[in-house]
């Protein structure tokens, strides 16, 4: 991409990656918490995520960094492995085999997600990030910001920890909160869009300065915000000292075969999270652009392997800063570029005053993004496309909610192929049973695809034919047919005698061999001049 098409956009990129910051900069920081990780490798891996894969990225509005999905990998691997610089050897092994799986073009596995899987995963998420915002609005902060699982680590669930909070309720963050959220919505209203300083001066700006504003007005009052309530970025004591942050993988560490076991399944899980990110992240871009699957897993590869180098967490693409990314109007990838800039620049020289940003702030902000995300419209729409999309919506929906993002993914996809499943297994053909009578020809019309899931339905129809029937298998639509099934139509067709059925295939010439001895007998009637010898050699035939 060139310079100029690169910043064509950057009246609506700038303020996009903005608001893309404030929002990735806790996550950054409460992924690494969770992941039993220094906080600096949460930002590391922000700063790879927004600078290096944005760049190699073919996605125009997906924004990568680390993912709340491989927190708990992350913390399982870092103790099994016992030290933190065993486990960057196992990041830079993982980016490595991504880059592997791009070049073997293992990115069309993101084409074979439902929508309704997409879409309940897009709401779910939104359901998650609201329910976990709660908390951190009202001043309770034990579970790690970024955290989307069903389990925390502070012993409470994502419920639980509703209740828990009541009697841990900070009125000054709680104030600050409420304020933020008013000047949240107020920006999003048609007389303020209308005018032109708001789309350069975003919401989210506005209520991050708030919060630093009110935030030193409280000290020493009885709305004073704790240090536990705030952002908290690392601080070097000199610019050089930023640097010293960054930690390197112990080389002898690529000499331990659990290293690339480890590697392996970070690899599959943040290539599984990155697919399922760009399908969503596509399906939410207003111009419908596709991104390159393949490109996509090269480009994160590339970005773990580099973060594992200089002491990052894994990144994937995130639906929650992708989102923040679309819905705070950005035209293009240099948004996700510029995020990762911010992250490097403040957190070299202001971290000071990131850590004044209070957290409720930032609540508030989610809370928008995932209201966004699970509009109650959006619900009404596909319970209206019925069941078949519905259904795997809204389980979907509740294993993110109830365990995690991956496992609800799982659950959605199972429940949608089982309803696929049914359907192929229901309708392989057409067949009315009531509209034959005696005597009657009946006719069986296979769909244009028939697998070797329709057998069981197939064998039950052909079971039941009595005899003396006349049943034509009519093939003409077909595009598709298994073997197997193939092979069930010549059997039954050459004992079909043996009950005085009559069996005739049509369409079915290239996949169906034609019965050699019927086909013999054919040939031979056809060519012969004299009816009586034709008649001998049919009755002999018939013997």
């Amino acid at each position: 991409m060139s310079k100029n098409k690169f910043l064509s956009h950057l009246g609506a990129d700038f303020p996009a990656s903005i608001v893309v910051f404030l929002v990735a900069m806790p996550l950054c920081l409460g992924i690494a918490l969770a992941s039993g990780a220094p906080l600096f490798s949460g930002i590391i891996a922000g700063i790879v995520g927004g600078i290096v894969v944005g760049a190699l990225s073919g996605s125009s509005l997906g924004v990568s960094g680390p993912a709340a999905g491989l927190a708990v990998i992350v913390l399982g691997a870092i103790q099994d492995l016992g030290a933190f610089e065993i486990f960057l050897a196992a990041v830079v092994v993982g980016g490595i085999i991504q880059i592997l799986l791009g070049v073997l073009k293992a990115g069309v596995i993101g084409y074979y997600f439902p929508n309704s899987v997409i879409k309940g995963m897009l709401s779910g998420i939104g359901i998650i990030i609201i329910l976990k915002q709660i908390p951190h609005a009202l001043g309770y902060d034990k579970d790690p910001e970024g955290q989307l699982a069903f389990q925390q680590p502070d012993g409470e669930n994502t419920f639980s920890e509703l209740f828990n909070m009541v009697d841990f309720i900070s009125p000054g963050a709680t104030l600050i909160a409420v304020l933020s959220l008013a000047i949240l919505i107020l920006w999003e209203q048609g007389f303020m869009k209308r005018m032109k300083w708001t789309q350069f001066i975003q919401g989210p700006l506005v209520v991050v300065i708030m919060g630093i504003l009110l935030n030193i007005a409280f000290v020493g009052g009885d709305f004073a915000i704790a240090s536990d309530h705030l952002v908290s970025i690392p601080v070097a004591e000199s610019f050089s000292g930023f640097f010293n942050q960054f930690t390197f993988p112990e080389l002898s560490a690529f000499a331990n075969p659990a290293v690339y076991t480890v590697g392996l399944t970070m690899a599959v899980v943040a290539s599984l999270e990155t697919l399922l990110c760009v399908e969503a992240t596509d399906k939410m871009d207003p111009e419908k652009r596709v991104t390159p699957t393949n490109r996509e897993l090269v480009a994160q590869g590339v970005g773990n392997a580099l973060s594992g180098l200089i002491g990052g967490l894994p990144v994937t693409q995130v639906i929650v800063r992708s989102s923040a990314n679309i819905q705070s109007g950005a035209k293009s990838k240099a948004s996700a570029v510029i995020h990762g800039f911010l992250l490097l620049i403040t957190a070299a020289t202001i971290p000071h005053v990131l850590n004044l940003i209070p957290l409720a702030s930032l609540a508030a902000i989610l809370f928008v993004v995932g209201y966004k995300l699970a509009k109650p419209s959006l619900f009404k729409a596909i319970y209206k496309s019925g069941a078949e999309q519905f259904v795997p919506f809204i389980i979907t929906i509740l294993g993110i909610v109830f365990t995690d993002l991956l496992v609800g993914i799982m659950l959605g996809m199972a429940v949608a192929i089982v309803h696929i499943l049914y359907n192929s297994f229901k309708r392989p053909f057409h067949f009315e049973e009531e509209a034959h009578v005696d005597g009657t020809a009946i006719t069986l019309a296979l769909a244009e695809d028939v697998s070797f899931l329709n057998k069981g339905r197939i064998i039950r129809i052909l079971s039941q034919m009595p005899e003396g029937t006349h049943l034509i298998v009519d093939g003409s639509k077909n595009k598709y047919i298994h073997p197997d099934v193939v092979e069930l139509f010549t059997d039954f067709r050459d004992s079909a005698e043996h009950k005085n059925i009559k069996v005739e295939l049509k369409g079915l010439d290239s996949v169906i061999a034609p019965d050699p001895v019927h086909a013999f007998e054919q040939v031979v009637l056809n060519q012969s001049r004299d009816a009586k010898l034709g008649n001998k050699i049919k009755s002999m035939f018939n013997k």
